[in-house]
């Protein structure tokens, strides 16, 4: 590896480092945020007589926080045994991934929950059960636990995943290697532009990412802030919403709107950290009529074309471009199986639909 390309990977990985940072205030203050919500809502659950509609929005909100906490709990459980299993097999500090050494695990996973997507670009937080799991610890351990052995429990989930969390924090050294196989001089050079180009998009990504990160922590302080003091005001409503005057029942329904913004900010992904190609564009894709790639040969490889869809997102190849990084990538054993593909099944053909699918996305 070059200076140059280690300097940008490096560059790449301080963003992810921030980034965590980041998440892990984001967690701290999520927390607190859900202790604000369930304390308004059982002030809420004493008032007696509320009308039955908005009795079922209350109650609507409550379930919605409650899956969400739940959750957050069995992904935690699940993460924690991963941890101790990958601990058992070998694997430690920086080897167990970036997210899971920065973070206490109930943070970690509850952040991942909340913010984290699925390979199908999915909230984690819709999804349930092992789905949940697997997405959730690929998000976080970004390929590095499956390495240290056993973390992962989707081997080959964290490539589906992709950008930029999946191939900044794992696929970087996948991809890298396949300077190796190329003693052509220019071929180098080529592959290695392509990889910079990579990284420093990834920077970017992380940047705004870290800019949204920063306005949620912002608005949930303040959101929590009312919701405290909102707890208190209620207390002096009483308890019967027939009783109350027709400004307290109008406040009432003021600070209900505050819950629900509230718990937007408590389940709502951070967009920035979502792939930036995922299953509904695959999907978009091959509805387009005028799409000249082969339909058999997107449909049988579609979670390869997802995954490297966002590794290529937004940077340019030439037809030379092409040639070099298909003949590594083909090269590269370990990428393949990653991938579920042969080296038969990388051709061309199934680059160019990558290629095609990309640009089908950012010209739409």
């Amino acid at each position: 590896m070059t200076a140059r390309l280690d300097s940008a990977q490096a560059k790449a990985q301080a963003a992810v480092d921030k980034t965590n940072k980041e998440i892990e205030i984001l967690g701290s203050h999520t927390k607190g945020l859900y202790q604000a919500l369930t304390d308004t809502q059982n002030q809420f659950d004493k008032i007696r007589n509320i009308p039955s509609d908005k009795k079922l929005q209350y109650e609507q909100l409550k379930e919605r926080r409650l899956e969400w906490k739940q959750q957050v709990e069995k992904i935690t459980r699940d993460s924690q045994k991963a941890t101790a299993k990958s601990i058992g097999s070998g694997a430690a500090g920086a080897s167990m991934g970036v997210a899971v050494v920065t973070m206490g695990p109930t943070v970690a996973m509850g952040i991942a929950t909340t913010f984290g997507v699925a390979s199908t670009g999915t909230a984690i937080s819709a999804l349930s059960g092992a789905a949940a799991t697997n997405a959730a610890l690929a998000w976080l351990g970004g390929g590095a636990l499956a390495a240290g052995g056993g973390g992962m429990v989707a081997g080959n989930a964290f490539l589906a995943l992709a950008g930029p969390v999946g191939w900044t924090i794992a696929g970087a050294s996948l991809i890298t290697s396949g300077l190796l196989f190329w003693k052509n001089s220019q071929a180098q050079k080529r592959l290695e532009d392509i990889f910079v180009s990579i990284s420093n998009r990834d920077v970017k990504y992380y940047e705004l990412a870290m800019i949204e990160l920063k306005e949620r922590v912002k608005r949930i302080i303040a959101e929590t802030q009312k919701l405290k003091e909102g707890i208190i005001e209620i207390k002096s409503f009483g308890l019967n919403y027939q009783k109350m005057t027709e400004a307290q029942q109008y406040t009432l329904g003021a600070y209900f709107n505050l819950m629900k913004s509230a718990t937007r900010l408590l389940v709502n992904p951070i967009k920035g950290l979502q792939p930036k190609y995922n299953e509904q564009d695959f999907e978009h894709f091959m509805a387009w009529s005028n799409r000249s790639s082969n339909t058999k040969k997107c449909r049988d490889n579609k979670t390869a074309i997802i995954s490297l869809a966002n590794l290529l997102y937004a940077i340019y190849l030439d037809k030379q471009d092409r040639k070099v990084l298909l003949k590594s990538l083909r090269k590269n054993t370990e990428l393949l199986a990653k991938l579920e593909l042969t080296k038969d099944d990388l051709d061309i053909a199934l680059l160019d639909a990558v290629l095609e699918a990309v640009d089908y996305k950012t010209n739409d």
